[in-house]
């Protein structure tokens, strides 16, 4: 359900010295090597992120990640905070993003559908629901929904942006790859001089 890495996959750099074709038997092949610009040093903040468990989730698994976070979350909430509201809102913008962001990039459009579904399951345990049947704490889900609106907008505003920036990204990605792969098949082969 679930693939671990242990940190961002980083591209793997080739040598680009390409070999011009001689001109006469007699004379040495010329190299032409390219510039590479100096590496940049790496922020400290960005190698300890590296360093920090980076899953990816299936459609499926980031759901019930989420659910199952915000059903603990919310009772934990109703336990220690008596179902307070900021409490749990703010509990849920951090599941959000993390949900957001473990995910897998080919279930990308998951996340945001993901999340509200979690913020309702987690919802449960923390609404007061005034009877003792299932009527009512159907009811009390509801309302609850509906008073804390903002915050389920504001975490589905979060993971839906994440998605979105990881989404133009990997696009953009993928169209350098494919320009990268124009540029050398058009490149001219080499010449076998014998």
């Amino acid at each position: 359900m679930e693939q671990h890495r242990t940190g961002p996959p980083r591209p793997q750099q080739r040598s680009q010295t390409p070999l011009l074709p001689s001109s006469g038997p007699g004379e040495a092949a010329a190299v032409c090597r390219v510039a590479t610009r100096p590496a940049r040093p790496v922020p400290p903040v960005v190698l300890a992120l590296r360093r920090l468990p980076n899953p990816r989730l299936t459609g499926l698994g980031s759901g019930l990640f989420a659910a199952a976070v915000m059903l603990v979350f919310g009772g934990l909430d109703g336990l220690l905070f008596d179902g307070s509201a900021v409490v749990y809102g703010l509990l849920f913008l951090p599941v959000s993003a993390l949900t957001a962001l473990w995910v897998r990039p080919v279930d990308l459009v998951t996340a945001p559908i993901a999340v509200p579904i979690a913020f309702a399951v987690g919802m449960v345990p923390i609404a007061g629901g005034g009877g003792e049947g299932l009527g009512s704490r159907i009811m009390a889900v509801i309302t609850g929904l509906a008073v804390h609106a903002g915050w389920l907008y504001g975490g589905t505003l979060v993971a839906g942006v994440i998605t979105t920036v990881r989404k133009v990204r990997l696009m953009t990605q993928r169209r350098q790859q494919a320009a990268a792969l124009r540029t050398a098949a058009r490149r001219p082969k080499p010449v076998k001089s014998k």
